[in-house]
């Protein structure tokens, strides 16, 4: 398993839109996809829960892949979100 912390850089924080982004870039890969944001954790492969976890602009989350393309997954997710998911 990787791990690796990321700023919410984009000014909206994760909405319906860079939720939708983050989603599909997460499906991409086989690995199990979690991140951690306060006490809760979320999996980045369904919207409903990136959006449950109400991420704001400036809040650190914290990735968590697991499996074969566990490296590849966490790199690309953290250029999509330092990119700022389409924003």
């Amino acid at each position: 398993m990787v791990s690796q912390k990321v700023v919410i850089k984009n000014p909206t924080g994760l909405h319906l839109r860079p939720a939708g982004i983050l989603c599909k870039e997460a499906m991409q890969f086989k690995s199990l996809i979690t991140f951690r944001f306060r006490e809760s954790t979320a999996n980045a492969k369904s919207v409903l829960s990136v959006l449950g976890a109400c991420v704001k602009s400036g809040d650190e989350i914290e990735f968590f892949c697991e499996g074969e393309d566990e490296k590849e997954a966490l790199d690309s997710l953290v250029h999509a979100v330092e990119n700022g998911l389409g924003e």
